[in-house]
């Protein structure tokens, strides 16, 4: 499997794009701590909250491992809503973390961008959607694949 893998995941994927509007280097330097509470919620039976801050949480310091190597993507689609992305979610992709089966990548499959989950099995290798309505696309030869990173978080809006 990682000798298969090994010829995708190590393709230098080509600098992020600067003037497209969907995809987005991050900026490191950006700091924004909001309060982070002592309580926790209750996904059952409400409890008394306490009015205590434990700290300020700065959503750059647990979402983004690697500043340098990731970039932001917005979704356009839903060939992924099974697994909880949905058009118009931000994904926040790491492209220093080797891809593997079972990873939820971005991909360039002939030059255009797709997100789906990595799936090798002797010594084939498959894009898989997460939504019935959509076919895996495997990977051959005649295909020409570069992963550009591994999704590490979805963003998007409950309501």
């Amino acid at each position: 499997m990682l000798g298969l893998l090994a010829g995708l995941a190590h393709h230098t994927p080509p600098p992020v794009p600067t003037i497209a509007t969907d995809v987005r280097p991050v900026r490191p330097r950006t700091h924004c701590p909001r309060p982070l509470y002592l309580s926790r919620v209750q996904a059952g039976f409400p409890s008394p909250a306490d009015d205590y801050v434990e700290t300020g949480l700065d959503l750059n310091e647990h979402l983004i491992q690697r500043p340098a190597s990731t970039f932001f993507v917005r979704v356009q689609g839903d060939s992924m809503e099974a697994a909880g992305i949905y058009d118009g979610s931000v994904l926040i992709v790491d492209r220093a973390d080797e891809a593997d089966d079972g990873d939820i990548v971005v991909a360039a499959v002939d030059g255009e961008l797709t997100v789906k989950r990595l799936r090798v099995a002797r010594d084939r290798c498959w894009l898989v959607p997460e939504h019935e309505h959509y076919a895996p696309i495997e990977v051959t030869g005649e295909r020409e694949m570069v992963i550009w990173g591994v999704v590490q978080h979805v963003i998007r809006s409950v309501g």
